[in-house]
């Protein structure tokens, strides 16, 4: 479980920075609607906060139902993953 928590939020970092090179390239928009109005590095530490945030609470859950915590990390490392690949094929290929 710690070796997925970790992963997410190196996921969730390279997401914020990915996003961040998209949007000031003029290739993208943010899609989280919560996220339009932030911009520069605070944008960036308020993803970062977001990811550690349900990262101690995957964690705390981890406590009292292992396997549906572990679950979770499982979908959200992937869901992010595809996020990730996402941006950096939007990076690649639109220029």
């Amino acid at each position: 479980m710690t070796h997925l928590l970790a992963v997410l939020v190196g996921l969730v970092v390279a997401d914020g920075l990915a996003s961040r090179a998209i949007i000031e390239s003029g290739l993208g928009r943010e899609g989280n609607p919560f996220l339009h109005g932030t911009q520069g590095a605070n944008w960036v530490l308020i993803k970062l906060a977001g990811g550690l945030l349900a990262t101690f609470i995957l964690a705390d859950i981890h406590k009292a139902k292992p396997r549906a915590a572990e679950t979770c990390a499982i979908v959200y490392v992937a869901l992010y993953t595809g996020i990730v690949f996402w941006n950096v094929a939007i990076m690649m290929f639109a220029r």
